[in-house]
């Protein structure tokens, strides 16, 4: 595996084995495929200082619909953390000290950022997945509201939640009320911690980045060796390095793990061109 992260922890997070790594590291972890020389601690202590800094506003912190205003005002007025509409696609957006440093995110990543103040300050902030979106939940059994993030902190009932993400599904939009409830429910640190994965990957392969695909997906793979859709896609990012016998090796092993896979017969084909192609300069 080149140039993965150290995250023994978070490795075992995404192979669904025990593991005790928090959010924040795991995000820190996963930006270290774009920054692979970041200081963790540095960020780790930049949101310690900032829960401190919620603390000191707040005037109770038990009084919820208190501490969404002031925790609010705070991150989206102060430090002016935003959604990076302009530049969406940045792989920067997605890693958690770049967020912290420029105050520019996507949802999920500014997302982290308020549910790691919130968890350094007890208060029960949870992630929600929606489709093509990603919002927070505060809900301590007295008050209970979803939060937009991106949006500067705008609060939303269920009925907001779901015109969200169904904006986020155009073009094929559902109707609102069509959305399942479900989709509502938090979703767990594995998810997150995907999710954040996936979308460095879809940047890296949009922005024709092999190099850093591979860190992803070597990252994946040595979590999860018989994930058999990696395999595949690290054959892809090998083949744009030119580099064909590797490439060749990743195919086979999609087709080893996952051999009724629907795209068979073209990876075998695939497979075919390649091995021609290596046999021709032998």
């Amino acid at each position: 595996m080149n140039d993965a992260p150290d995250a023994p922890s978070l490795l075992d997070l995404l192979g669904r084995r025990p593991s005790a790594i928090e959010l924040d590291r795991a995000a820190l972890e996963i930006a270290r495929i774009e920054y692979p020389d970041l200081d963790p601690n540095r960020y780790i202590a930049e949101l310690d200082r900032h829960a401190a800094a919620i603390a000191d506003r707040a005037h109770d912190l038990d009084d919820g619909e208190r501490f969404v205003e002031t925790a609010s005002a705070y991150l989206f007025g102060e430090l002016a953390l935003r959604g990076n509409q302009e530049d969406y696609y940045n792989a920067g957006n997605t890693c958690l000290n770049r967020v912290l440093d420029t105050r520019l995110g996507l949802p999920i990543t500014l997302s982290v950022v308020y549910m790691e103040v919130a968890r350094r300050l007890a208060k029960p902030v949870v992630g929600v997945g929606l489709p093509g979106h990603f919002v927070i939940r505060y809900d301590d059994g007295q008050y209970a509201t979803w939060i937009d993030p991106f949006h500067g902190g705008a609060l939303l009932d269920a009925a907001g939640c779901k015109r969200l993400a169904a904006l986020a599904m155009e073009p094929d939009a559902p109707e609102p009320d069509s959305i399942a409830d479900d989709l509502l429910e938090p979703v767990d640190l594995r998810s997150i911690a995907m999710r954040m994965i996936n979308n460095l990957r879809q940047v890296y392969f949009l922005r024709r980045d092999p190099e850093k695909a591979l860190r992803v997906l070597d990252l994946l793979i040595l979590a999860d060796p018989d994930s058999a859709d990696e395999h595949k896609q690290r054959g892809v990012a090998l083949l744009q390095q030119q580099r064909i016998a590797e490439s060749l090796r990743a195919f086979r092993r999609y087709l080893e793990l996952a051999p009724n896979a629907p795209d068979r017969d073209r990876i075998l084909e695939q497979i075919r061109n390649l091995t021609f192609w290596i046999a021709s300069r032998n």
